[in-house]
Parts: C-alpha cells; structure tokens; sequence
C-alpha cells in the first residue's frame, strides 16, 4: 500500500526500496515470512552486497531510516515512480523517466483525467500515470499478454491503486479499447509494434470535445505509418521528437593567461623587461567550466504527439 499516499513508517506489506548506492536499489516486500521453492515458510532474509538484512526488522521503521546490514548499511525508502522504474522486474522493455517526463507533458494528463494505455508492459509509465491522475483520474490499461495482464493487475494491487486502474487483456490493433470506452479518453498513450493499426480505435476512444494522443515507437518507419493515420483522421499538430538526456561535465580547469595590464599604461621610453614579461606569461588562473560528456546517450524511440481538435465527426 506504500505507493497510495505519503507514509511516515514501514507497514506489514509495503513495498519498500532498499537503498545501497546510486546504482544498487532493491525493492523490497516488508512481510516476515516467505515461502521458499520447496512449498516451506521461512523468515524473510534479503541478500545484497553489503551482506543480509532480517525484513521483519524494518517492519515499523521510519522511512528514510538508516538500517543495519551483516556487513554494511542501507536506507530504506518510499517507493515513487521513479525508484520504482530503477528497481521493477522487468517483464518488457521499459520507457525511462527521460521519455515519460515529456510524454506526461504533452498528453496534458492531471488529476480526474481518463487515460487509455496500450500496452501496459512492466507497468512502469503506468505508475507514471496513476500518480499523476489520482485521486479522481482513472488509468485504463491494457496489453494482448494475458499472463503479463495478470501480473501488472496483481501489481496494482499490491501496490494499493487499484482503484484507479483497469487492467484489459485484448488485442487493441484488431479489437479497438472496447465500446464502453469510446469519446470517454481525455488522452491515448500507444507503445506498439504497430500504431498505426491501433490508431483509428484511438480516435474513437478519445473524447468529442477533443484530446491528445502519443506513440512510441522505436523505429522512424513506425511513427511515419502513425503519422499517416492520425492525418487521415483529422489530428493536427502532429509532431515527432526524440529526448536524449545529456548532463554536462562541470570541472574547475586551470588556464595559463596571459597579463596585458602594461599594454594600458602611457607609452614610454621604458619598454618591458624580458623577465616581466616571462613573468605576466606564466600567470595562471582557475575557472569553472562545462563540456560534453565523452560517451553521448543512446537512442530509446520516438515521440510522436497529436491533438484531435473538438466535434470531429465519428463514424
């Protein structure tokens, strides 16, 4: 229930991040007990590489508390969904925090709206958008793997948000998002092999008063044959982009410079020293400096957005 609101102490069943550095976090059942491979229940011992901790003993603690481990420490916090996208199991490919940020962005999406998302995946922009939503928005999900549909619908479970979620097991290309949801969708979020299929049900799911829609896609073919269907549809500001996160090397360099203070002062007979002028030559000073990074960021897929304007006429 850890991810519903904000919590100041670890309860039987959270979910809790085991912080050790940057890059080692573990997410965490706070329960005493597990059941093992043979069927027997055992006390739940978490293994890292600073030795184990006994999860009965967090069960209580306050979040961001300092907790010992047999060979080392960690910290133990609330799950958000940005830990939660370093720390899930992965069952898919997953969009990072670079791409959803935009895509929040861009589909406008905020508390009370409804959302259409296909597919559903590891679940990790849903949670994205069940906290953006909440507490009177509603996340409808779906995804054409029934075994992964009963995963991400156990997760939300677990995670205390099932009541703004509805998880679909249904193929959204040849099926569409079901009639109950046609003109309900204030947004449509699409991560398919093949949009451009999905894109006439999307048009239908979205509201009469208009909305906006958003594809993933890793290829430029696919946002291209997307980009074709939301034009014959009557979508407008249509536009595809690719968000490459960069962070700046900052350093403190320190640079010869050279001192030309005398070239100020009155000409005179009394030329320079070969000595002062070997001595201005050598002044150094320190300055703060930004520059790119050595191994540039990868591409992850393309962006494409579009808004479908009010009273389009659904057949």
């Amino acid at each position: 229930m850890s991810f519903l609101k904000p919590k100041t102490h670890i309860e039987k069943g959270d979910v809790v991040i085991l912080y050790l550095s940057v890059s080692s976090m573990h997410a965490i059942e706070a329960v005493p007990e597990i059941v093992n491979k043979k069927g027997e229940t055992i006390p739940h011992i978490f293994q890292t590489n600073y030795g184990s901790l006994k999860v009965e003993n967090i069960i209580g603690v306050e979040y961001g508390s300092r907790v010992e481990l047999s060979k080392g420490w960690a910290h133990v916090l609330q799950p958000t969904p940005e830990l939660w996208t370093q720390t899930l199991p992965h069952r898919t490919q997953i969009i990072y925090t670079p791409d959803i940020s935009m895509i929040l962005h861009q589909l406008e999406v905020r508390p009370g709206a409804v959302v259409v998302e296909s597919g559903t995946g590891s679940g990790s922009l849903s949670h994205y958008f069940l906290r953006a939503l909440k507490p009177t928005g509603q996340l409808h999900t779906f995804d054409f793997h029934e075994a992964r549909a009963d995963q991400a619908r156990e997760e939300f479970r677990r995670h205390g948000l099932s009541d703004f979620v509805t998880v679909y097991h249904r193929d959204v290309c040849n099926l569409g998002f079901t009639d109950d949801l046609d003109g309900k969708a204030d947004a449509v979020f699409l991560d398919l092999p093949a949009p451009d299929l999905a894109v006439p049900h999307a048009f239908k799911a979205l509201k009469l008063s208009g909305g906006r829609f958003c594809s993933f896609s890793p290829c430029i073919e696919q946002s291209q044959r997307c980009i074709q269907e939301l034009t014959k549809l009557g979508f407008n500001e249509i536009v595809s982009m690719e968000v490459l996160q960069q962070e700046s090397v900052i350093k403190t360099r320190t640079l010869p410079v050279i001192d030309l203070e005398f070239l100020k002062q009155p000409k005179s007979n009394d030329a320079p020293t070969n000595s002062e002028e070997s001595k201005a030559s050598k002044e150094v000073k320190k300055y703060l400096t930004s520059s790119n990074p050595q191994v540039l960021p990868g591409h992850t897929g393309f962006l494409t957005f579009a808004t479908l304007p009010p009273n389009i006429p659904k057949a």
